[in-house]
């Protein structure tokens, strides 16, 4: 069975998801798409050979009278899954939904009963579950050779640049556009966190702020944007947009984040963005209120504990984590698995790179892995292929909300 998929929203994530069904068209193929953007709303079309009448401005129109397709890919931006969402569940569509499923707690609520009460396949784009160094060090985890896991020590490397890039200068800068950071940037993580411990999340604090970029931190002579610097502060800047974004162009390196600030790759069109979007404004005088740090401790269901870090401050890297169990202790990369044997008082490293072509991919891995499980699940009807079902995908965002909650107040908070 071939799989049929109307997508909602083609920047880079549908884009991205689009793009493996091109490469795997025996088992799912595009048919419709709604898109607001011209520019990408055509390429996208193209890319898919898309008729005409299939191809939509405005979700609204998609969704519009008989369903056209087996499933729905909702990958707008975070504020606008959940309308398209509940209209999909509404009229039978399976549905896969970016993360974060929705900014707020009812949202998230609603979406949630409107899947379960239609009965569909349903899946949020946790693809940190999907990878396969997760699936090793998940397996590993419940093998019981590290015990009962006891704590966990999680680090996410946000990256210096893709701080400045996404939540300084970018679409999730600030609450009122988008949603906190946690949210926006870590619901991942702490999703990963309850599916490795195996257990849900009881407690949290957390601590955080926007610490460095604002006002207070501007460079002496620092213009509003970057083009305008003079060359003495523009060289002592990590975050100069010019030197950033024109190093790409230079390199012809024009993915992400390139990609998200100029479809013409070109000086010209670089120097126009950078002046005139917002991208190209100093980091220190940005509309940004989200956290730059933020650390979140937590306590399962069964007595273990975890902590959490969320920086800017590094350079960009896949995330790092230490589990302590009973009987060892292991210590994961993204890419390899260290693990140390209380009783044989020995090591082993496991590589869980080592002959799967797509380890290196999008995140790892975990965008290929999330699409063929979903679309195995529609295909199949064989729901246990989605690691992240509705009921876990509500778990997991009530305790980033919880988690938030903690860090607004100073207060430990309880989840029900």
């Amino acid at each position: 069975m071939t799989v049929t998929v109307a997508v909602i929203g083609a920047g880079i994530r549908g884009r991205g998801f689009g793009q493996w069904m091109l490469e795997h068209p025996d088992r799912a193929r595009v048919v419709a798409v709604a898109e607001p953007l011209a520019v990408r709303r055509e390429r996208f079309a193209a890319a898919h050979n898309l008729s005409p009448d299939k191809v939509f401005a405005d979700w609204r129109d998609l969704l519009d009278g008989e369903r056209i397709a087996d499933c729905v890919l909702v990958t707008t931006q975070d504020s606008m899954h959940r309308d398209p969402a509940l209209q999909a569940a509404k009229m039978g569509y399976h549905i896969m939904v970016e993360k974060p499923l929705a900014p707020t707690e009812q949202d998230c609520r609603e979406i949630v009963s409107a899947v379960q009460d239609a009965g569909v396949v349903f899946a949020v784009g946790h693809v940190l579950r999907y990878t396969p160094y997760s699936r090793a060090l998940k397996s590993v985890v419940d093998s019981g050779r590290l015990g009962e896991v006891m704590s966990v020590q999680h680090l996410e490397p946000v990256g210096y640049w893709h701080q400045a890039h996404s939540f300084v200068r970018g679409n999730w800068r600030n609450e009122g556009v988008s949603t906190f950071m946690l949210m926006s940037k870590s619901c991942h993580d702490i999703d990963w966190l309850q599916h490795i411990v195996g257990q849900p999340v009881a407690r949290v604090s957390s601590f955080g702020s926007r610490s460095h970029f604002d006002a207070a931190h501007r460079p002496v002579g620092a213009a509003g944007r970057c083009v305008d610097c003079s060359p003495q502060v523009e060289k002592s800047c990590p975050f100069s947009a010019v030197r950033f974004y024109g190093g790409r162009l230079a390199r012809g390196d024009h993915r992400w984040p390139l990609n998200v600030i100029i479809e013409d790759f070109t000086e010209e069109a670089l120097h126009t963005a950078l002046r005139e979007g917002p991208y190209g404004r100093c980091v220190y005088d940005c509309d940004n209120d989200v956290v730059d740090h933020q650390v979140a401790i937590l306590e399962f269901a069964g007595g273990a504990t975890a902590t959490f870090t969320m920086t800017g401050f590094n350079e960009i890297g896949h995330r790092k984590t230490r589990i302590f169990g009973t009987k060892g202790e292991l210590e994961g990369n993204g890419e390899t698995l260290r693990i140390f044997d209380f009783l044989t008082d020995s090591h082993e490293v496991i590589d869980t790179t080592a002959g799967d072509p797509t380890a290196a991919d999008g995140h790892g891995g975990g965008d290929a892995g999330l699409m063929d499980a979903f679309i195995r699940a529609v295909a199949t009807g064989e729901q246990a292929a989605i690691l992240s079902g509705p009921q876990a995908t509500l778990d997991s965002h009530l305790a980033v909300f919880a988690t938030e909650r903690a860090r607004r107040t100073g207060t430990v908070q309880i989840l029900a």
